[in-house]
């Protein structure tokens, strides 16, 4: 656990020293406190104290967010050759992958905390169901914890960035539109399988305020995948080095 604390603080640091971190969330925080405060559909536009014009701007701007993030924390190491001697030391594939999935984590949990103002700016304009708030937060950082595990499979089978962060968006695109909109043209068991792959139904259900094991298992489950699938590559690339 030491080993892998030490990689996302050294990858978590390196955020900010490229100023990746400061680009981010300032886009992330002006994105999401236009459409939550100035934007046609914002709180003052529905009349009530409910933070859903913030959770559903945030579910877009992570999708970007998130692969933007992810798309340097492998390819730059594989391009500059510094994966080898990370890899030399005494870690193994799962410590490099666990550290940079922790520090991306790390970062998102920074940018939502920042967006706590709105929280309690709209708690004191009016009564708020404080439990879907939380809940809704519960539902973008499991998002982003999928987001990341996509993310790094991604950047660990190209030394290019921009490419990684191509065929992240790519196979998000099918989690979180595709999969929504084949299921609606859909009937009987097809329709209701790619349904339960959307990550729209299960994010939804999350930010309404109901917290179903299903929905937070499957989202464990995409994460939990992108991982295997990252360091799966980082293996076959050691073997075949």
């Amino acid at each position: 656990m030491r080993k892998i604390w030490i990689i996302s603080l050294r990858e978590f640091r390196s955020f900010f020293d490229s100023l990746t971190a400061y680009i981010l969330i300032v886009a992330f925080l002006g994105l999401s406190g236009f459409f939550t405060w100035l934007s046609g559909s914002d709180i003052f536009f529905i009349g009530q104290a409910s933070l859903q014009p913030f959770f559903s701007v945030a579910y877009w701007t992570l999708f970007f967010f998130t692969p933007a993030l992810t798309m340097r924390t492998l390819a730059e190491e594989n391009k500059t050759g510094t994966i080898e001697l990370l890899l030399t030391k005494a870690v193994s594939d799962w410590d490099v992958i666990l550290g940079k999935f922790l520090a991306c984590l790390m970062l998102i949990g920074i940018a939502l905390l920042l967006t706590l103002p709105y929280y309690i700016s709209i708690w004191a304009m009016g009564p708020i169901d404080h439990g879907a708030v939380w809940c809704g937060y519960l539902g973008l950082i499991l998002m982003s914890m999928s987001f990341i595990g996509i993310g790094l499979f991604a950047s660990s089978i190209t030394s290019n960035q921009i490419v990684a962060f191509l065929l992240s968006l790519f196979i998000g695109v099918f989690f979180l539109i595709i999969f929504n909109v084949l299921a609606s043209n859909l009937t009987g068991f097809l329709g209701e399988l790619l349904s339960f792959l959307s990550l729209s139904t299960h994010f939804d259900s999350i930010s309404r305020g109901v917290v179903d094991s299903r929905d937070v298992i499957f989202f464990l489950s995409i994460t939990v995948l992108g991982l295997i699938l990252a360091e799966a590559s980082l293996s076959k690339r050691n073997i075949v080095e």
